[in-house]
């Protein structure tokens, strides 16, 4: 029972880091109806800021955890809300217009830009930091296994759920949340009625690349290490959480960020962990053989 709980608090961990990182495919997805497949490698970007952050303070000799944690994260979604801007700018908006299969090349190659970039400027070898946050709250001393939460998984859990209802509010209750949904249901229309759509989708990339940011951010502080590949298998897995949930549904993503979470802890603790990554995406295909929708998606309805 300690062993299970223990895996638990892993796989509530590093669920909701994917359901971070799902939660930015759906806000594009939802908005215009296309996947940001370079959106695993704005993660892997922002993971490389948080670590020359990092450096930085050391070098400057920082020592308060608190006021490193605030700076990282502030740098990191400034610049990393800057990479999702360009992205938008460079490889969707001049092909808005055209068939769903260009913006999908686009995007994928947007991602192996950003891979070899970084390779290329950062080098292929993994870039350790020392521990930010260290120990945690023991939560039951059973004979022969301890059960513990980090800070970092702590920190981690509670800024996921913060996140998540903040932005759930600003979907459904604000301005900019109206706007977006116009531009969800017809942006022709939503353009004659004064939503500026181009301001409003380069937006919500923005705010899908600050969700990646801090996802990129957590990821550091808590593995310590990062290297230039981390963003493909992260953001393959983000996606699946995504469609797992259904996508466009925000509920939906950080559901299924946490089922995918789940399952590969308990799988590689009890079972076999080099096929943690087979369990995931065969239990995906077994949800999207009886719910095409995910967990929490709608069908679409086409009204004629």
């Amino acid at each position: 029972m300690a062993y299970a709980l223990q895996q638990l608090i892993n796989g509530l961990t590093l669920g909701a880091m994917y359901g971070l990182i799902a939660i930015g495919y759906t806000m594009v997805y939802g908005i215009i109806g296309m996947i940001n497949f370079a959106h695993g490698d704005i993660f892997m970007v922002s993971a490389f800021i948080a670590v020359t952050a990092f450096t930085i303070l050391a070098a400057a000799d920082v020592t308060s955890i608190p006021l490193a944690l605030t700076f990282v994260l502030i740098v990191s979604i400034f610049f990393t809300s800057a990479y999702g801007w360009a992205v938008e700018r460079t490889a969707y908006r001049p092909l808005r217009g055209s068939t769903r299969l260009a913006p999908l090349i686009s995007a994928i190659g947007m991602s192996i830009f950003l891979q070899n970039a970084v390779q290329l400027t950062q080098g292929a070898r993994v870039k350790p930091i020392p521990p930010v946050l260290e120990g945690g709250v023991v939560l039951w001393d059973a004979p022969g296994f301890t059960v513990q939460i980090g800070w970092s998984q702590m920190l981690i859990i509670v800024t996921t759920v913060v996140l998540m209802l903040a932005f759930t509010w600003m979907i459904t209750q604000t301005p900019f949340g109206r706007q977006q949904r116009a531009c969800e249901q017809d942006r022709t229309m939503a353009s004659l009625l004064g939503v500026n759509v181009d301001r409003t989708i380069s937006f919500t990339f923005m705010l899908g690349a600050a969700l990646a940011a801090v996802a990129g951010v957590m990821v550091t502080v808590y593995y310590g290490v990062v290297d230039f590949f981390i963003g493909f298998l992260a953001g393959i897995k983000a996606f699946t959480a995504a469609v797992l949930g259904g996508i466009g549904s925000l509920p939906g993503a950080m559901l299924g960020g946490l089922l995918i979470g789940l399952i590969e802890s308990f799988w590689a603790a009890y079972l076999w962990a080099e096929y943690k990554d087979v369990a995931t995406f065969g239990i995906l295909c077994l949800v999207l053989m009886l719910r095409p929708s995910g967990l929490l998606g709608r069908p679409e309805v086409e009204k004629v």
